[in-house]
Formats: structure tokens, C-alpha cells, sequence
């Protein structure tokens, strides 16, 4: 397994910075950001560190140049938008952007491309489906053309007022992901898995891990620390009881986690994600959190 980081966090860098702080701190690669350039929709989007809109060869080989300069591979590159979202116009530019980004990967050589299924958050599960099946098919397909593997990550990006009741993404538990395979069962489809996630949704990550081995494309690392006092509070439907944490500092056992990956043979990415609100003050302590991340991991990596 390669140790890495998911650059959203240092938007503030460029893409060499980026590679030269995780070569300096002992990470072995980097899940690259690759919004269009533009305002940010929400905490954490917005970062472009590539920028695939007229993506060439010329720029694959710049950047891999970069790369191999500090000796830091690109895990993947990442998009996270809401490709389901009601408005047609939204969604047609959401995809068109999905696509560029794995045409870029391709070209790069890194065959990897995560992102989000998406979800219409005032629709059912079941009233959303039709539009999974029409829209991301050909999607997939293209993928398949281009060589790219694709990793849904399964976020239910269920945390602000304008994503509830359902959430802005689809992929958000096993009954839902052995559908999605079902439906599309290309190899090229799969989940950038983030255990996170699943414990605030009291979902076993450790189970999902072994169920879903054939299925990893890319791994986040992130913890989560459910806060019964707010629990207590406000209940599971409601929002705000559970708090994003790095990892070791929250609820996921991550004995457990790295020991379910070595069983079932991943020998794949596992990228920090921070957004570690103790950790945001500044610069210097994001840059503190990837630092003190990579030290705490590094026990069941290497």
C-alpha cells in the first residue's frame, strides 16, 4: 500500500509545492484535485492542482516530470461534484467535466478517477435509480474506453441544510453498492472507500472491506468521532452530531481497517483527507495535520 493525501486540503500550493511537502513528510503519493478553475461550492471543492479543461500530452508529460522529480506518484484524480443534481443543465456540465478529467488521467497514466455518483437530495432512493441507469452507463463506458478505473466514493454528503433530507450522493452503503454493480458490473467501476463514512451511518467498514475486496479502486483515510452529548441532542436525523477527525484522533479502529486490507490483498492508495476543522486555522497547521496524519499511519503501512 502507498501512503498519500487528497491535495484539496492545500489549495494554497501549487501542484510542485504539493509534491515537494509530501515528498518532505513521507508520502509516496497524492490524490490530485481537479475542479474547474472558479469560485468553490462548498468547503473542500474547488481546488484545481490540475487543470484538465484543454488537457494534452504535452502537459501529462510536464506533470510527470513533476512527479517523478520528488519521486511522488498521483494516486488518482479527483472531481466530487453532484452529477444527479435536479437541473439538467448542471448535471450535462457536471459529466462533461467527469469525462475531462478521465481523459486526463489516461494521458497521465494514472488510470484512476474518483468521484461522486450524485443524488436529486429531495428525491428517494428509488426515484433517483431511473436517472442512475440513464446517465452513468455511458459514463462507465468511456472509462472502460479510456483504460480509467473509476472510484466512487461513498460520502452520503448529508451535512448542510441544502443537501438534506437524502444527501447529494447516492453510494452511501452496501445494499446500494451491490446495486450499482449489478447494474453496471464493468471491473472499471468501483469505490474509493472512506471508513468515515460509515461510522456515523453504524455500517461495519471491516465487513464491507472483505465484501466489496473486488471492488477497491482507491482508499481515503479520514476518522470520525460521533459526540453523544450532541447525539443526545439532536438524534440521528437530525445534522451535527458527528465531527471529522484525523485519522487516530476519532472512532475508526485502524488495527482493524489495515488489517482487513491486508487480508483481502489491497495494494492500493490510502489517502489522508483532512477537513479536520481543529486543524484549519492556518497553512502551517493543515500542513500540521497531514504531517502528524503520516506519522500516526505510518505503524500499519510500513
Amino acid at each position: 500500500m502507498q501512503l498519500g493525501f487528497v491535495s484539496a486540503i492545500l489549495p494554497d500550493l501549487s501542484l510542485e509545492e504539493v509534491f515537494a511537502f509530501a515528498a518532505a513528510h513521507g508520502y509516496e503519493c497524492v490524490e490530485v484535485m481537479c475542479w474547474p478553475t472558479g469560485k468553490a461550492e462548498r468547503r473542500y471543492a474547488g481546488v484545481t492542482h490540475i487543470d484538465v479543461s484543454n488537457f494534452t500530452k504535452s502537459d501529462a508529460s510536464r506533470i510527470n516530470q513533476l512527479a517523478e522529480k520528488y519521486k511522488v506518484k498521483i494516486s488518482g484524480l479527483g472531481y466530487y461534484p453532484n452529477p444527479l443534481a435536479a437541473d439538467p443543465a448542471e448535471r450535462d456540465t457536471y459529466f462533461e467535466h467527469i469525462k475531462k478529467v478521465i481523459a486526463a488521467s489516461a494521458l497521465l497514466g494514472v488510470n484512476v478517477m474518483n468521484t461522486f455518483i450524485g443524488r436529486d437530495p429531495a428525491k428517494s432512493i428509488e426515484d433517483n435509480w431511473p436517472m442512475f441507469e440513464k446517465l452513468w452507463p455511458p459514463i462507465i463506458a468511456f472509462a472502460e474506453q479510456q483504460g480509467v478505473k473509476i472510484g466512487i466514493e461513498n460520502c452520503p454528503m448529508l451535512f448542510t441544510l441544502d443537501e438534506w433530507p437524502g444527501g447529494k450522493n447516492l453510494a452511501i452503503s452496501p445494499s446500494i453498492w451491490r446495486r450499482m454493480f449489478a447494474n453496471i458490473p464493468s471491473p472499471n467501476f468501483g469505490l474509493n472507500l472512506d471508513p468515515s463514512h460509515l461510522i456515523w451511518q453504524h455500517i461495519d467498514y471491516v465487513r464491507a472491506i472483505y465484501e466489496f475486496k473486488d471492488r477497491l479502486v482507491h482508499m481515503h483515510a479520514k476518522d470520525e468521532k460521533i459526540v453523544p452529548d450532541m447525539l443526545y441532542e439532536r438524534g440521528t436525523l437530525m445534522l451535527s452530531w458527528h465531527i471529522p477527525k484525523l485519522p487516530g484522533l476519532g472512532d475508526v479502529e485502524w488495527g482493524k481497517f489495515f488489517s482487513a486490507l491486508t487480508d483481502v490483498g489491497y495494494r492500493g492508495p490510502v489517502c489522508v483527507e483532512v477537513e479536520d476543522r481543529a486543524y484549519e486555522d492556518s497553512l502551517e497547521d493543515r500542513k500540521r495535520a497531514l504531517s502528524q496524519s503520516a506519522h500516526y499511519l505510518t505503524q500499519f503501512m510500513r
